[in-house]
């Protein structure tokens, strides 16, 4: 494997890149300077097989690699990511009508899509607060946490077993996605639980997300991370096992953001057929 490559996929492996945005990103950019050196051939397939593997459950990387194999230059590429960074803006604008003037909002893990909800509604000149939670094993709330904080925006930094403590406290929930599926919305693992307990106390719980993070694939890959990300001691009779996504039914979502509009789980269903 070209040195280079090794070196990014470890990048995206080690959540160093993470976000199925962000890694879509990243990986066009890296893509884009790799066909400029090595053209399109059997070379740029193998190379974008890899990245893709390196992060399996996350859609959008998919969805665009299919596009690019449909036509293959630099300016389907550049497109791509054109395309990826206006769809940002569009979710900004419109999921931030979903927030009032003195919401507090909870969000799980770190999404791009849903700290540029929040940095909209935020930037309109609305009071807000933020309850991140701390997202483990590898706490990307944290970064979502400080990220928020460092625009001026009130953040709460929560643990993940605190939500039903603090729900009552939310206006609403929001968090990002790595894929709408048949099944429901693939997240960072530790969404379901928050979407469940939002409708128990009857909390608005809105997903975030473009819609090149529909998955028609057949087969859905949960990744299992290290165990070492929990714990690292070996003992003979401990197992450890660390999926880094589950699935929220579509009963428990109440709206999705997306660079369309705000749709309804029926909306994103009949997208996916």
């Amino acid at each position: 494997m070209h040195k280079s490559l090794n070196e990014f996929i470890i990048k995206i492996k080690s959540l160093e890149i993470q976000g199925a945005k962000e890694i879509a990103i990243e990986s066009l950019k890296f893509l884009r300077s790799y066909s400029k050196e090595k053209g399109f051939g059997k070379d740029f397939d193998r190379t974008s097989h890899l990245i893709e593997k390196a992060r399996p459950t996350a859609v959008i990387l998919h969805n665009c690699l299919e596009i690019i194999e449909k036509d293959k230059n630099l300016e389907t590429i550049n497109k791509l990511l054109r395309k990826l960074g206006q769809m940002n803006k569009e979710i900004a604008k419109r999921g931030s009508s979903l927030i009032k003037d003195g919401y507090s909002i909870m969000t799980h893990c770190h999404s791009g899509e849903a700290c540029a909800v929040i940095e909209h509604a935020w930037k309109e000149g609305k009071k807000i607060t933020v309850y991140a939670t701390e997202t483990e094993p590898k706490h990307q709330g944290i970064k979502t946490a400080k990220e928020l904080s460092k625009k001026g925006i009130n953040v709460i930094l929560i643990t993940d077993s605190a939500i039903e403590y603090f729900i009552k406290d939310v206006d609403i929930v929001i968090v990002g996605c790595d894929a709408f599926r048949k099944e429901g919305v693939v997240n960072k693992i530790g969404t379901y639980p928050i979407a469940v307990v939002a409708r128990e106390h009857k909390k608005p719980f809105y997903v975030a997300g473009n819609t090149l993070k529909i998955d028609k694939r057949a087969k859905l890959i949960i990744e299992e991370r290290s165990p070492h990300e929990i714990y690292r001691e070996h003992m003979k009779t401990l197992k450890v096992r660390n999926p880094a996504f589950d699935i929220t039914p579509w009963k428990f979502v109440s709206r999705v953001v997306t660079e369309k509009g705000i749709m309804t789980p029926g909306n994103i269903l009949r997208m996916i057929k």
